[in-house]
This record gives structure tokens, sequence and C-alpha cells, in this order.
């Protein structure tokens, strides 16, 4: 959240802030996380199977209906628009791509999984959440961290809910926060992989 903040304040190339960004994040999780972050899925079909679906669910309504993106519910002042910040240099810059696959495939779903669904599914039930086992449900709680999971992806706020959604009934299924961050992990992956084959730069926010 610092480093989104900072990205509009101050006038630092996306090329030297993202790496930066990266490399503070990771060091944030070693130090502070690496108790608590397994990745022993078990449930490792699975997993793959719900973060390949939820690639689909979230690419599928451009395919299908290519001016989808800019009717004004996901195209406004409140959830912005699907434009990348990237410039076109950028774009073909070797570092910033390998910085940013990395970012979005191994430290986003590690970093997300534990806020939303290792703690923040938890305390809702619970304010003492490490007495609540994971995958426990409460419907509130279940809704409740769904939407918030919806409003931090913006202009793809409706695809976020559907994965959001996905991810919060996989906990429940595996109560494993390794499955979840592995079908994490495989929607970002395929994502990623997708933005660079067909130059949709946009899903990179």
């Amino acid at each position: 959240m610092f480093f989104v903040g900072l990205a509009h304040w101050l006038p630092v190339s996306p090329a030297l802030l993202y790496p930066l960004r990266v490399v503070v994040v990771a060091a944030v999780l070693i130090v502070f996380s690496r108790r608590l972050v397994s990745f022993r899925a078990s449930q490792w079909g699975g997993s793959l199977l719900v973060g390949i679906a939820v690639f689909v669910l979230w690419v599928m309504p451009d395919m299908l209906w290519p001016a989808y993106r800019s009717h004004w519910l996901f195209d406004n002042s409140l959830v912005g628009s699907a434009r990348s910040s990237a410039s076109p240099d950028l774009r073909r810059d070797v570092a910033f791509i390998a910085f940013r696959v990395f970012g979005s495939v191994a430290l986003v779903p590690i970093l997300e999984e534990l806020f939303w669904r290792g703690w923040m599914m938890r305390w809702l039930i619970d304010k003492e959440f490490l007495k609540v086992p994971l995958g426990s449900y409460l419907p509130s709680a279940f809704w409740i961290v769904a939407a918030l999971f919806a409003s931090e992806h913006g202009p793809y706020w409706e695809v976020g809910l559907i994965a959001g959604i996905a991810y919060n009934w996989w906990i429940i299924r595996t109560r494993n926060l390794a499955d979840c961050i592995l079908a994490h992990a495989v929607t970002n992956a395929t994502l990623s992989a997708y933005v660079l084959y067909t130059g949709q730069w946009q899903y990179w926010l």
C-alpha cells in the first residue's frame, strides 16, 4: 500500500520503483512471515484447477465482449480504468518484466493469502484469530472478505469478487493456506503468460 501511494506522489520511474517494491516486500515476508507460511499443499490438482478457472473467468468477459471493460461500471473515478501504467519502453524492459512476473507469481499470492484468508477471515470471526482454525466458516466473514478482495482490484472488481469467492471457498474446503497460495499463484502465472503473449498489459495495472 505504501508503494502504491508512493507511485502517485513521487515522480519515480516504475523501472526503479517496482523492483524496489518487490525487494522490500520479499524482505518483509522473509523476516516477519517465514514461520507462518507453509508450501505443503494437500490438494495439488484441485488447487491447479481452481487457479486456472479463476484465470479463465478473469479474462473471459473481455474476450466475449471487447468493449465490456469500457462500461461505466468498470471505468469511473471510483474504480479507475483498465489501463496499464507501464510505458511502451517498460514493456520491452526484460529486467522490469522479470520483477513484475516474480512479484505477481511468487510474492502477491503469499502476501494476499496471509492477509485475506490467513488473517482477516479468521479475525472477523474472533479478534483472537489464532484460536480460529484455518478455513472456519462464518457467512459475514466470507462475504466481507470477498467484497474487500474485489475492491482492491479496481476496474476488475467483479472478477475480483469471483476470485475472492473462489479462494474463500477453497480455504474452507482444504483448510490449508498453502492450497490457496498455490491456486492464487497459478492464476497469476497464467495471467502473466497471457499478458506477455497477447500484449494485453491492462491486466497489469
